[in-house]
């Protein structure tokens, strides 16, 4: 392998992710040590201020200057780095032409995405050079998808430990969560809504559990999709539609699929809030729904959209301040059970505001895993965290980024 001048470059630094993980990556590994690393963006201006802002220790950081849409200058920077971090959003709009670059490059690359329609398009695009090159893609590297996908990755160790077989239906139930919401996930939220409203095959790959499964021999298991209130029997508790599960089960059922259908063709994987029990668990179900069935109706049409952005939600650039991001958590719960009725359960628990401050620790950890990848069978293509990482982020993830996972008895 011809030894490159840095690890990693952090593409997209001086936006609202990109700061706080480049403010992670400064605290967690310095910047001459096992992770040489650079931080990238198109405005020099932007990236001092952003070098200023990281402290004393950061005046040896270096700087790159590449445009989103500009491919000379992105193969160039490629070409110093062996993996590179993206936080480029709505990756609809940028996110192409350096995956682009990186699949014709060799160039290893992960990100936060979770625009389904736009991954779907990269693997359709990419995945043959990919694997022609040598480069290793991954998506959902942030809170969608990490904590569901490797989640399920922990909860199906365990299980094979234990019962010597994995789970065929793992259930994922958010006990409590507490976090905001940026300017860009907002406008990356809306233009998949947009598309959506004007693409019916962007409407059929999102109703598709197996969106993200490579085509061909893929299952014709039905899967649950809570799209109303529902009492979980198993829980004890009334269930309300979780936001991010259109997107999570699809990447647990490609990392299925990517494993050689590890967790058997009969799977089942689900997602839902818990919303408590009896009659106010009822009720908060109720209005959970109520409120997220409002905003996806506002988001579908131009006029109320337009107002949505104009007068409602945050700016790209925009986010939670720090005190906010310092007092979020989250705290998921998974429940599965084998073919022949044995159950486990586990939980995965993060300290910090799940869409932001958490995520740029997962976004860091899983960054600086890929740019220390030395696994040869793991070779170029489109992967997901859990079938790239396994237990290597697992055990990053514990020691260094405020997440636990953790198998509940009883």
């Amino acid at each position: 392998m011809i030894e490159k001048p840095y690890s990693l470059v952090v593409f997209g630094a001086t936006s609202f992710v990109g700061k706080l993980l480049c403010r992670y990556l400064v605290d967690e590994f310095g910047f001459d040590g096992r992770l040489r690393w650079a931080a990238a963006g198109r405005s020099r201006g932007k990236l001092e201020a952003l070098r200023s802002s990281l402290g004393a220790g950061a005046v040896a950081l270096p700087l790159e200057i590449a445009d989103a849409a500009d491919e000379a200058a992105l193969a160039a920077m490629c070409g110093k780095a062996r993996a590179v971090v993206s936080t480029v959003g709505p990756y609809a709009f940028h996110g192409e032409p350096l995956v682009r670059v990186c699949a014709s490059t060799g160039t290893d690359y992960c990100d936060l995405t979770g625009e389904i329609p736009w991954i779907k398009r990269m693997i359709g695009l990419y995945e043959a050079k990919a694997r022609a090159s040598g480069a290793r893609v991954v998506h959902c590297c942030g809170f969608d998808s990490i904590p569901s996908d490797m989640g399920v990755c922990f909860l199906q160790q365990e299980a094979r430990r234990r019962f010597g077989q994995p789970c065929s239906h793992v259930k994922m139930r958010v006990k409590a969560i507490r976090g905001g919401a940026s300017g860009g996930t907002i406008a990356s939220l809306l233009n998949v809504a947009k598309e959506a409203a004007t693409d019916p095959a962007v409407r059929r790959e999102l109703g598709n559990p197996y969106a993200l499964c490579p085509a061909g021999d893929v299952p014709e298991v039905r899967q649950a999709s809570l799209s109303r209130p529902e009492y979980d029997p198993d829980f004890d508790a009334w269930l309300a539609p979780f936001i991010m599960a259109s997107i999570n089960t699809k990447v647990v059922h490609r990392s299925n699929a990517l494993s050689d259908y590890g967790f058997g063709r009969d799977f089942r994987y689900d997602e839902a809030m818990l919303a408590g029990r009896g009659l106010e668990g009822r009720v908060k179900a109720y209005t959970i729904a109520a409120g997220l069935g409002a905003f996806a109706a506002a988001s579908v049409l131009p006029p109320t959209r337009w107002a949505l952005e104009r007068f409602v939600l945050p700016a790209p650039g925009d986010g939670p301040s720090p005190e906010s991001q310092k007092k979020g958590f989250f705290d998921l719960r998974f429940l599965g059970k084998t073919a022949d009725g044995r159950a486990i359960r586990t939980k995965v628990v993060g300290d910090a505001d799940p869409g932001y401050l958490s995520t740029s620790k997962m976004l860091g950890q899983a960054a600086a895993c890929l740019a220390a990848l030395d696994t040869p069978e793991k070779s170029g293509g489109f992967w997901t965290p859990a079938t790239l990482f396994d237990d290597t982020l697992i055990e990053a993830l514990k020691a260094h980024a405020g997440i636990t996972f953790q198998v509940m008895d009883g």
